[in-house]
């Protein structure tokens, strides 16, 4: 499940609060963008960058103990070389690419995603007939405001058979044939943690309260819905 049905569900968790953990308080417009298509049911999900370990965990839980083929990158601002098994690293301003190419299990994906949930997994790969692709790169951290262009839908596409994956991302309307999505984000609050001293905790621990506002076209019907959430 998606974090944006995840808060619409009202099962916020620790990933949805690492979704919100790097936004200030203000506005954040043209986010977690979805191009969505469902033709006799496969489902093609194009999307900004912001789901991209979901979909990874997604094909990890899919592919469980058999081994795949996976290429791209798990970016992170730590230092990992001691905890991968890399091809190369590239280096810019502090942030760190990790390469990979590498035959992995579904159940190995999963442990490194558990262990670094705060990495970036740019990671593209096939299991069970559905297939996965991501830009093997960091994705550009978004600045408040209004005047903000458009980003492409174009940094993961995934492509899944998987009925309940696919509805979750349209949820509006299930048999869904085309739909894009945008949604901006209006952080109101941050809400720091009691009795927390140490700094570092408590920006790590700090909950974003606001609201989304989902602009949605599916099959030509436009709606817009508002979503109250603290994460």
């Amino acid at each position: 499940m998606n974090f944006i049905k995840k808060i619409v569900d009202g099962k916020v968790d620790e990933s949805v609060h690492t979704q919100f953990q790097k936004f200030s308080r203000g506005e954040f417009i043209n986010k977690a963008i979805i191009n969505a298509k469902q033709s006799k049911g496969k489902y093609t999900l194009v999307t900004t960058a912001e789901f991209a370990n979901e979909f990874v965990r997604f094909m990890a839980e899919k592919l469980q103990d058999e081994r795949t083929m996976v290429t791209g990158a798990i970016v992170s601002t730590n230092d990992l070389k001691q905890e991968l098994d890399f091809k190369d690293i590239k280096q810019f301003q502090g942030v760190k690419r990790y390469l990979i190419e590498k035959e992995m299990s579904g159940k190995e994906i999963i442990e490194l995603l558990e262990k670094f949930p705060k990495a970036f997994f740019a990671l593209s790969f096939e299991a069970k007939g559905d297939k996965l692709k991501i830009k093997p790169k960091a994705p550009k951290s978004g600045k408040p405001g209004k005047g903000s262009d458009k980003p492409k839908a174009d940094f993961c596409k995934l492509i899944t058979m998987d009925k309940e994956t696919g509805q979750s991302f349209v949820f509006e309307k299930p048999d869904f044939n085309k739909a894009e999505i945008v949604h901006d984000f209006t952080i109101n609050e941050i809400i720091q943690p009691e009795g927390e001293k140490d700094y570092s905790k408590i920006r790590e621990m700090a909950k974003r309260k606001g609201k989304i506002i989902r602009k949605a076209e599916i099959d030509g019907q436009e709606t817009t819905k508002e979503i109250e959430f603290e994460a």
